[in-house]
């Protein structure tokens, strides 16, 4: 069987138009759970925060939520969306492990919020993403695989369900579909999640922490020939990190021209995205609406915000990412350049914590546009997780003010920092590393290397001051680049002048 080289990207964008879709699961930050009291922390032994309501057990009563509504009318405020002023609660019917009532309380044809938009900015120009709908439901139970290589239950010896996730309150974000955008559809998807992740942490309704999967995104991709109708979908789901959600969209629209482009026809499917790859592989064929059933939820009376409540949650909404932005912006001195590449370094909030833990804007910026995102990129995380904290740099920084530290001492002690080696003072101690004060050490080192090269002495005494970088970087060598160059320079000049 001849195996076929999937198309460049530069190829699959000059022969067709993708159409994307993201919708955007977000487990909200209460105590309780959506429809029980039980309590919602991450991280506890499986299957103690679980109650008869949760589990589905004859004879439980299910009770909204109140905390979780708001949360959820505050998002779609945000989002420019209109709030019903009344609407009810669905059954979702599907059969999983880790639905333990067999259904998803959930809303179908009647939404909490509807019709809005959010504004990103690609490139300098804003690309405004249409909502079509933010609705309530309940999450569901986590199940693992285990037994295999790959942690999915293709290969799985068994299979092990935790229910303490089921029954958190989760809010679903459905875009409307999105064409237009060209090349560019990956990276208008990441910028997308990223605005809305800023958003919804703006409004403290959820750590949106991916890696804990409190904000998850399925990502939707078609394509079609310039003039054609939309092409048919596929769904990529669960995907967890920002930047997988741009590789997801781009290896997509690579797979589908590659079918599309020898007669092939796109199955409507929910597909995987594998991190090691990058790549998509098949999962389910796709349900629609009917296949789940829907029908009001029973055991729940519908919702009808007041209008004067819904007004008061949008008087205090917080000012919002792009109006934040905008006035960092200003207050650091940026050029729209330089801010939009803070932006897509996702740094904008480090440098404001950084800031706010003791040192300059320009500082801040310095260290982690600079080698803490090479750090990043080279280990393929995050900037929030490449191991430093906004605390640490204000520390460091603090210890080249001081001039404790040189910037090339500096890139050391972050070294350490990022191996989660401690704090920069503990790191200095622990690798012997300083900047040599002590005058007399200095001085010394300074005669040493005049001394080892007459000549180029003879040239500074001239008036050859710049002569100096060879003995100058002869103290650096004897110092182990622990003297500051500066000050090297000045006691170099003022021994031969």
């Amino acid at each position: 069987m001849t195996t076929v080289a999937p198309p460049a990207y530069e190829e699959v964008t000059a022969t067709f138009e993708p159409v994307i879709g993201l919708e955007t699961h977000v487990e909200l930050g209460t105590r309780t759970k959506m429809f029980c009291g039980c309590p919602t922390g991450f991280g506890a032994a499986p299957n103690t925060q679980v109650c008869p309501v949760c589990l589905g057990l004859p004879g439980s009563l299910p009770v909204a939520n109140k905390a979780a509504i708001e949360a959820t009318i505050r998002i779609g405020l945000a989002l420019n969306c209109s709030i019903a002023e009344w609407c009810r609660f669905a059954r979702k019917n599907y059969f999983y492990p880790d639905m333990p009532k067999n259904y998803q309380i959930s809303q179908y044809d009647e939404p909490l919020c509807s019709d809005g938009w959010l504004d990103v900015e690609i490139d300098g120009e804003l690309v405004r993403i249409g909502i079509e709908r933010v609705h309530l439901e309940e999450d569901t139970g986590k199940t693992l695989h285990v037994g295999g290589a790959t942690g999915r239950i293709h290969g799985a010896s068994e299979s092990l369900v935790d229910y303490n996730r089921a029954g958190i309150p989760l809010v679903e974000i459905v875009t409307k579909p999105i064409p237009g955008t060209g090349a560019k559809a990956p990276i208008v998807a990441r910028a997308y999640v990223t605005e809305l992740r800023d958003v919804i942490r703006s409004l403290n309704v959820s750590d949106v922490r991916m890696e804990q999967g409190s904000l998850r995104c399925d990502v939707n991709t078609s394509l079609n020939r310039p003039g054609e109708e939309w092409g048919t979908r596929t769904e990529t789901k669960n995907v967890n990190s920002l930047r997988s959600v741009e590789r997801a969209v781009r290896s997509e629209m690579v797979r589908q021209a590659a079918v599309l482009s020898t007669g092939g026809r796109i199955t409507q499917e929910t597909r995987h995205f594998h991190e090691d790859t990058g790549e998509t592989t098949s999962g389910r064929s796709k349900e629609t609406a009917t296949d789940y059933r829907y029908f009001p939820e029973p055991d729940l009376a519908p919702l009808a915000p007041d209008t004067a409540w819904v007004s008061e949650l949008k008087a205090a909404l917080p000012e919002l990412p792009r109006v934040h932005r905008r006035r960092l912006q200003s207050e650091w001195g940026l050029s729209d350049l330089d801010m939009q590449s803070v932006v897509n370094a996702g740094a904008v909030e480090l440098i404001e914590a950084t800031i706010a833990a003791g040192t300059t804007a320009e500082a801040a910026r310095k260290w982690w546009l600079g080698e803490l995102s090479r750090k990043a990129n080279e280990t393929g995380v995050e900037l929030a997780t490449v191991g430093a904290t906004p605390k640490q740099v204000a520390q460091l920084q603090q210890l080249v003010d001081d001039g404790k530290l040189t910037d090339k001492l500096a890139r050391q002690v972050l070294e350490g920092v990022v191996a989660g080696e401690g704090d920069p003072a503990q790191i200095m101690q622990a690798r012997g590393i300083e900047v040599v004060s002590d005058s007399g050490a200095l001085t010394a080192a300074v005669d040493e290397a005049i001394a080892a090269n007459p000549e180029i002495a003879d040239k500074i005494r001239g008036g050859n001051v710049a002569a100096a970088g060879v003995i100058i970087g002869a103290v650096m060598k004897a110092t182990k680049g622990q003297a500051d160059a500066k000050t090297v320079r000045e006691l170099v000049i003022s021994r031969l002048s």
